[in-house]
């Protein structure tokens, strides 16, 4: 009896390898835009993805096309954690325009349902999901203080020393955290995902990710943080479908970065950290 194994075909492998190309290069032009601060280098490698995936995939060229517009629409502002009410409205318009723009276009241009925002997902959280976001807030409290202040990098924040400030730091650092959630889960992943394995969809959000909060302010080691995080956020979006989730894991993590940052600019303020 002959068995006959199911194969792919050499032209779709060769197929997957050209549509990987376009995936690389727009997480490429991530880098140069946001984790290397070289925009020139940014725009052109951007540029040379759109072409490629044009010449290899019209479909991967018009979700291709949403995630850069949503990076160049980033690029345009700075991107720092200046917490003055003129800046937070400059970097918040940008940073929505940056999430609306690829929705409405690919809901009323496109017209499908590619981007999605579920919230009420009518699943109860497991067991393991609420356990998880206590391990959040653990692993928090141990790393982001040691992080923070071994290397400085809590200076990139600015302190907070009266209650408006403070109240503005606080706004800040949870509207980022959700922006982070829509953008590259929601926005970038859920594309990407369409055109390459979950996987790689995954790698290729993290460096945006992770390149994005690399010019925000999380240097250093950093990226041995955030991509990592990223990459268990694609995970975790994948597996439960569910935005409400995953802010709410960002937002626990955000609140602890607050707490420390609060910490490390005043040190007598919280007795809450060992470090």
């Amino acid at each position: 009896m002959t068995i006959n194994l199911p194969m792919t075909r050499p032209d779709t492998r060769r197929a997957a390898s050209w549509n990987l190309l376009p995936g690389v290069l727009l997480a490429a032009s991530g880098l140069l835009l946001f984790g290397l601060h070289w925009r020139p280098g940014g725009y052109f490698i951007l540029a040379a993805a759109l072409l490629a995936a044009v010449l290899v995939n019209r479909a991967l060229a018009k979700d291709l096309f949403l995630i850069g517009a949503g990076l160049v629409i980033i690029s345009l502002v700075e991107i720092n954690t200046d917490i003055s009410w003129d800046h937070m409205l400059v970097m918040g318009v940008a940073l929505a325009a940056a999430v609306i723009l690829p929705y409405l276009v690919s809901r009323f241009l496109y017209r499908d349902h590619a981007i999605r925002f579920p919230v009420l997902t009518g699943k109860r959280w497991t067991r393991v999901e609420f356990w998880y976001l206590v391990a959040v807030l653990v692993l928090g409290w141990f790393l982001l203080p040691v992080y923070m202040i071994s290397t400085g990098v809590f200076e990139n924040w600015p302190a907070a020393t009266d209650p408006s400030s403070i109240g503005r730091l606080f706004l800040g650092t949870n509207a980022l955290g959700i922006w982070d959630e829509l953008f590259f889960i929601c926005t970038c992943f859920t594309l990407l995902r369409r055109h390459f394995p979950d996987w790689q969809a995954n790698v290729l959000q993290a460096v945006l990710f992770t390149s994005f909060l690399w010019e925000l302010g999380f240097q250093s080691w950093g990226p041995f943080l955030i991509f990592p995080f990223a990459l268990v956020q694609g995970w975790i979006f994948k597996q439960t479908k569910s935005l409400s989730y995953i802010v709410s894991v960002h937002l626990l993590f955000d609140f602890v970065l607050f707490l420390v940052l609060l910490h490390a600019h005043n040190r007598d303020w919280l007795g809450l950290f060992l470090y």
